[in-house]
């Protein structure tokens, strides 16, 4: 039998255990959010909908063992952008789990800088449709402004507001309100999508995606805080839900104190 691994974690909000170690590039007023180059475009259009769409199905069929619940609740709104909410415990499947689950809706996702920043592969990340998250002021108008134009254009946008990378963790982690004011300015449903864990043969593992929603901002609150806040929890606390249908622990999460 092969020996549980055990991984030891003290802050759950910051904790990041993705294994990587990237130098992240600087996403200033200088980096391209949209690309009008006909080449680059032609590429990314090929990735997108064409290339990648066999290879992220079997290896979300054949490796993980995906089964989706609530995929029906995508369907009034595939006219429409949204918002899509994720628990982060895939390194590289995360958003193929999103999008298999979405499809044929086109699909970006939110991402720290490192992720476009990978050698030769950060260019392919940014035309899977990465939006990396600024690193200044000034940058931020630009980010603002391409997270505006894809859900106008009525595609989806996926969010992991625990930010952080941990593997098979079965739990959700206490994630903040901030991610959540992007569908409150452009008044957008958001949905959520939990993956929880079973046991598969002796120490495999495979993977049930619940969909929930569609969450409304609550405009009888007078803030925007206020809306922030109520709709993060309604989320959180589905998610939270959702995750007690995890019944394998395929990596062991440990409390230890840094002292």
């Amino acid at each position: 039998m092969n020996k549980q691994e055990i991984i030891y974690y003290s802050d759950e909000l910051n904790d990041e255990f993705s294994g990587a170690e990237i130098t992240p590039r600087k996403i200033d007023e200088n980096y391209k959010y949209i690309h009008k180059n006909i080449i680059w475009n032609t590429i990314a259009f090929l990735l997108q909908n064409i290339l990648s769409v066999p290879i992220k199905y079997l290896y979300a069929k054949m490796k993980l063992k995906i089964k989706y619940v609530g995929k029906e609740k995508y369907k009034p709104y595939k006219k429409q952008g949204y918002f899509i909410y994720g628990n982060h415990t895939q390194i590289f499947a995360d958003t193929f789990i999103t999008s298999n689950g979405n499809y044929p809706h086109k699909n970006y996702f939110i991402v720290n800088p490192e992720n476009v920043s990978m050698k030769y592969l950060g260019n392919v990340v940014e035309m899977l449709g990465a939006i990396p998250i600024p690193g200044n002021k000034e940058a931020m108008k630009n980010f603002l402004d391409v997270i505006k134009l894809r859900i106008k254009q009525g595609n989806s946008i996926t969010i992991f507001p625990e930010a952080h990378i941990w593997p098979y963790y079965t739990k959700i982690r206490p994630f903040k309100s901030v991610s959540f004011k992007y569908p409150i300015e452009l008044d957008k449903p958001v949905f959520c999508i939990t993956n929880t864990y079973q046991k598969r043969g002796k120490n495999k593992v495979k993977i049930t995606s619940y969909i929930d929603g569609p969450f409304f901002v609550n405009k009888d609150l007078e803030t925007k805080q206020e809306q922030k806040k109520d709709l993060r929890n309604r989320v959180y606390n589905q998610m939270v839900e959702r995750s007690k249908n995890s019944n394998f622990e395929f990596i062991k999460y440990e409390y230890k104190d840094k002292k």
